[in-house]
């Protein structure tokens, strides 16, 4: 028996519209959009731009950064979670701090805070790697209702399979508020190392609670870890892939994942060449490290001096015919030579 993808899903070419803007590029400046030329990063993604204004700054006697994930809130503002248990609303246009809410779980303690939804009702559900955990907060930062059952193989050890600090690193909602999804950064002990566990919670509507549901597998690129997830609409999912190498840099990979035939996997114990699964099936969008760099620099060694730890993505507008704009961020972990950096993407995605 073997491994098998239930499908890939086809490379697709698309046509995506290039932003052009007047004048000269600007390296120095923290806001740089490149004048003229391609902003393709692949057939099918163009980069718009990217920001350092928030680097190394401070909002509210709060740094700003650590920066894990991002997503769309229902005001229209951006929440932008930091790891180390700050929550910040960002202004939708200027991305600047507007607010900032600390966050902590049951007994007071911070959280190592992943990945973030914003629920049907304003409520925030946000990860923890450390266990892991999903909490529910409402929108002061204020603790709202207990974590979501999860499974005990997802559990770090030695209470379940896996690795401390490679577990719920993603997080997104699918369309109708109905089913929530959680993916894993690594693999479980005794599954193939590049296998990740997605996790999902169902419910019959938005005011139910969640329960838990199917589990699938995905197949990550060798080396690379999964960063983030964000629905895209329709079913599928995008997929930030992300690893480091020292002394070479950072890679970052973007998939349209479709879970659609994937096997539920999760009365499967391990994962193996010899467990006979449809696996969520993958298609590359874009290599970020092969977008121009629009002026960017780096303080360490990169492929492309416009890539740092990209950890997280969401998908801020759908204008139509397949196309996402998109908002990524990087996380400097409060290191000197890593980088608060904010990108504006356009994806056109193929049709499903």
């Amino acid at each position: 028996m073997r491994l098998r993808s239930a499908f890939v899903l086809a490379a697709v070419p698309a046509v995506v519209a290039l932003v052009t803007v007047a004048g000269p590029a600007a390296p120095a400046r923290a806001d740089v959009e490149a004048a003229g030329g391609s902003h393709a990063c692949s057939p099918s993604v163009t980069i718009n731009s990217f920001s350092d204004a928030l680097n190394k700054t401070t909002f509210d006697n709060t740094f700003v950064g650590n920066f894990s994930a991002l997503t769309v809130d229902t005001d229209g503002s951006i929440l932008a979670l930091g790891d180390r248990s700050s929550l910040f609303n960002l202004d939708g246009r200027t991305k600047k701090p507007t607010k900032v809410v600390p966050l902590a779980d049951e007994n007071g303690k911070p959280l190592d805070s992943e990945a973030i939804v914003v629920d049907a009702d304003g409520t925030r559900l946000i990860t923890s790697e450390v266990e892991p955990s999903i909490r529910r907060y409402d929108r002061d930062g204020h603790l709202i209702a207990g974590s979501l059952p999860v499974p005990d193989a997802l559990r770090v050890a030695p209470a379940g399979r896996a690795t401390t600090n490679l577990t719920f690193e993603g997080l997104t909602m699918q369309p109708g508020d109905r089913t929530l999804i959680a993916s894993m950064e690594g693999p479980l002990s005794g599954d193939e190392p590049d296998l990740h566990r997605f996790q999902t919670w169902t419910r019959p509507n938005p005011k139910a609670n969640f329960t838990l549901g199917a589990q699938y597998a995905y197949r990550g690129d060798p080396g690379l870890g999964i960063s983030d997830i964000a629905a895209t609409g329709d079913g599928r999912l995008l997929v930030l892939e992300r690893g480091f190498t020292e002394g070479v840099g950072n890679t970052v990979r973007l998939y349209l994942a479709d879970p659609r035939g994937a096997t539920d996997v999760g009365k499967v114990e391990n994962l193996t060449p010899q467990t006979d699964i449809h696996l969520i099936g993958k298609t590359l969008l874009a290599d970020i490290g092969k977008c121009p760099t629009l002026g960017a620099t780096a303080k360490q060694p990169q492929p492309n001096p416009l890539l740092d730890n990209i950890e997280g993505i969401a998908v801020t507008r759908h204008e139509g015919g397949g196309r996402l704009r998109l908002l990524l961020v990087s996380d400097d972990n409060e290191n000197p030579v890593q980088i608060t950096r904010l990108y504006s993407l356009t994806a056109t995605l193929p049709k499903r």
